[in-house]
């Protein structure tokens, strides 16, 4: 909490809105815990006046997962939860399915989860998976690797897993699963608590990989300034813990951010602090699905993370990107966040580390998975639906 310390002392607080076609707006609220800070909750919600004009560029995907936009117009690379990759051509051809992709458990929220490109991929080919790994016995766990795409992008070589969730789970789901890269050597993964009120409490727990964050070297060795590095009872590759399914992630300059589901409430934006416990489930701003408390019943206890903003009711984040193209100028630097349930698109104005301001999108896209910019600036936003599309988001007029 020491940040947000720092924060309030160096810039004025922001005005929280509590205007009431606002909030009817946003829903009702499942609990009345009271956010620590004013400006952590219900930002003003603004409608920035761009008309955007939205086109399918591919159909027929099942339960697609995570996208990457490939150099050269050599359109995207997608992962589909059964367990398929492909390459999606720019006008919409759907590729033969990557061989040699590692076997999933496709069940429940199991099965091929994240994509990302390695920052040399035009030299290297290096991709990274993310992936639900079965185990055998009924067993399975979140699981990572990475492979070199062949140059006709037919098949994967060299697939080298780096990172296996211990220990395996009985219930398929939340797998967290994002997978993202710095720029100075670091992979980071994401997991989740694979939800069982038994389970869950493995958050809490440093000999364990379930609600954490994981930072490995782009090869699957732990660095050695990781946090728990040569502490006793501690996985040296955690990078942070107390989280309960993580299926949001980006890096800016440097540091990871995060945006996980919250049970009835309590969906959480992080700045990942190196170390740092963010409370799952000892605190929350949600409550369980039946209605009673989580953990403690408070959202604030000393010794464990703040989140930088939370919603309640949920957004159910799926994957999240900051802007950085050039159709949309008046969103640089904006974050976007896929929307699985009320679904469409949310974005955030950051301010000084905070949230200045939301948006609601496109909410007739339905179940948004995961969302990307393409190298003409437009939002990708791909579907989780049995048939699932590419969605590109454009100015109006634009062309």
């Amino acid at each position: 909490m020491r940040r947000f310390a720092i924060l309030l002392a160096g810039t004025s607080t922001l005005t929280a809105a509590c205007a009431t076609a606002q909030d009817f707006e946003r829903g009702s609220r499942n609990t009345d815990l009271q956010p620590a800070y004013e400006w952590q909750f219900r930002a003003p919600l603004e409608d920035s006046g761009i008309a955007i004009e939205t086109s399918v560029v591919a159909d027929g995907l099942v339960h697609p997962w995570g996208i990457e936009v490939l150099p050269g117009d050599a359109g995207y690379l997608v992962t589909e939860r059964p367990g398929r990759l492909r390459v999606v051509a720019e006008d919409g051809t759907l590729g033969e399915p990557i061989s040699n992709v590692p076997e999933v458990l496709a069940q429940d929220q199991g099965g091929l989860l994240d994509v990302t490109l390695a920052p040399d991929f035009e030299t290297s080919r290096r991709i990274y998976l993310t992936y639900a790994k079965p185990l055998g016995g009924g067993e399975s766990a979140t699981a990572a690797a990475y492979a070199t795409l062949s140059e006709d992008m037919t098949a994967l070589e060299g697939v080298t897993e780096i990172f296996v969730q211990e220990p395996g789970s009985t219930v398929p789901k939340h797998y967290g699963s994002r997978v993202e890269l710095d720029d100075a050597g670091h992979v980071f993964i994401t997991t989740g608590e694979h939800s069982s009120q038994r389970t869950r409490v493995y958050a809490q727990d440093l000999d364990k990989t379930y609600g954490k964050t994981i930072r490995l070297t782009r090869d699957g060795a732990v660095p050695s300034d990781n946090p728990f590095v040569g502490q006793d009872g501690a996985v040296d590759s955690i990078w942070s813990w107390g989280h309960r399914n993580i299926q949001g992630a980006m890096v800016v300059d440097g540091t990871l951010w995060t945006i996980e589901h919250g049970p009835a409430g309590g969906d959480e934006l992080n700045e990942i602090e190196p170390g740092a416990n963010y409370g799952w489930p000892v605190i929350s701003y949600g409550e369980q699905y039946s209605g009673g408390p989580i953990g403690s019943g408070e959202a604030q206890r000393e010794g464990m993370e703040q989140p930088v903003y939370f919603w309640d009711p949920v957004i159910a984040p799926g994957g999240m990107t900051m802007y950085d193209g050039d159709a949309f100028p008046d969103w640089q630097g904006d974050v976007f966040i896929g929307s699985l349930a009320p679904g469409g698109i949310v974005r955030l104005e950051l301010q000084d580390g905070r949230v200045a301001a939301e948006e609601r999108l496109q909410m007739d896209l339905g179940r948004v998975r995961d969302i990307t910019v393409d190298d003409d600036g437009g939002l990708l936003a791909i579907t989780d639906f049995r048939n699932g599309e590419i969605v590109k988001l454009l100015p109006a007029n634009s062309g």
